[in-house]
């Protein structure tokens, strides 16, 4: 019986979607995180734990710009949106900041205390918050792009694809470029996996969350990435979108890092010159042309 494509058993499922399977070294990037956002946290001027919501996780934090109206990066981070947390990604900061923007690393709840949508929720809440409020970090409301890994990936397509003139009565191209990182973008096999008592998938959720089920009438320049390195199904997933995105005319680019698997695609966000951060001013610079 077939659960998922050619998919038989959850041990074949979770062989390809078990990232620390594909990377021999998931530890030391785990305590690489940990150390090098440490380090941008006291490095650079940055304002911890903003609140965007109600509850305690729906918080940013933000790494202003010495110069007023700099463009803004919006950061979503990973963890099969069930574990870790802005915190262990402050280092995407460094790059960007380098360059004169500034850097917002969002936070949100977590699964099973939550569901997928809710995380997308509080992502646009999170994104809408850091409009509103720009100028008081040195930002430009007008100038606001997202970036995303792993389960971020999967949240940045979500918010592209979100009215917000209807629901937050923000202009509708608030945002000005997407960067998905190694993301999700069909959940369908997630429920057959180790990861379903947590996340809680059902046929709902996977319609209405997954992106090759919610491809945008309308985007801005949108870069897809993934590590070339990384499983069969990551790299599918990430073509895939791509595909469905060229198809329905949208300004998609796809491209897979040499040598990276799923945990080291990011690392060049630490570095002005690094790779992650010469992808967003390139995105910056196509959104501007």
């Amino acid at each position: 019986m077939k659960l998922y494509r050619h998919f038989t058993s959850q041990e074949d499922i979770d062989f390809e979607y078990k990232t620390e399977l594909w990377a021999d070294d998931s530890e030391y990037w785990f305590k690489f995180f940990v150390e090098e956002s440490r380090k941008v946290r006291e490095e650079l001027q940055c304002v911890l734990d903003v609140p965007f919501g109600a509850t305690l996780e729906e918080t940013f934090d933000i790494f202003p710009s010495d110069n007023p109206g700099s463009p803004i990066l919006v950061f979503i981070h990973g963890g099969y949106w069930r574990r870790l947390s802005s915190k262990e990604f402050s280092f995407i900061a460094r790059g960007l900041v380098g360059q004169g923007w500034t850097v917002a690393v969002t936070n949100y709840a977590l699964c099973p205390k939550v569901s997928l949508p809710e995380i997308t929720r509080q992502s646009r809440a999170a994104v809408a918050q850091i409009a509103r409020n720009s100028a008081a970090y040195n930002g430009n409301e007008h100038k606001i792009y997202v970036a995303g890994h792993s389960a971020g990936g999967q949240q940045v397509a979500r918010l592209l694809d979100t009215d917000w003139v209807t629901n937050y009565g923000l202009p509708g191209n608030l945002i000005k470029g997407g960067y998905a990182l190694s993301g999700v973008y069909d959940l369908a096999p997630l429920q057959y996996s180790w990861l379903q008592p947590v996340l809680q998938l059902d046929q709902a959720i996977v319609k209405s969350e997954s992106p090759v089920y919610n491809i945008a009438k309308s985007t801005p320049p949108l870069l897809i990435e993934v590590g070339g390195e990384e499983s069969s199904e990551f790299k599918r997933q990430s073509r895939d979108y791509y595909e469905q995105c060229i198809e329905a005319g949208l300004p998609a680019c796809y491209q897979e890092q040499e040598g990276k698997h799923h945990f080291s695609v990011i690392e060049g966000f630490l570095d002005s010159e690094g790779q992650q951060t010469k992808s967003v001013l390139a995105l910056a610079q196509k959104s501007e042309s």
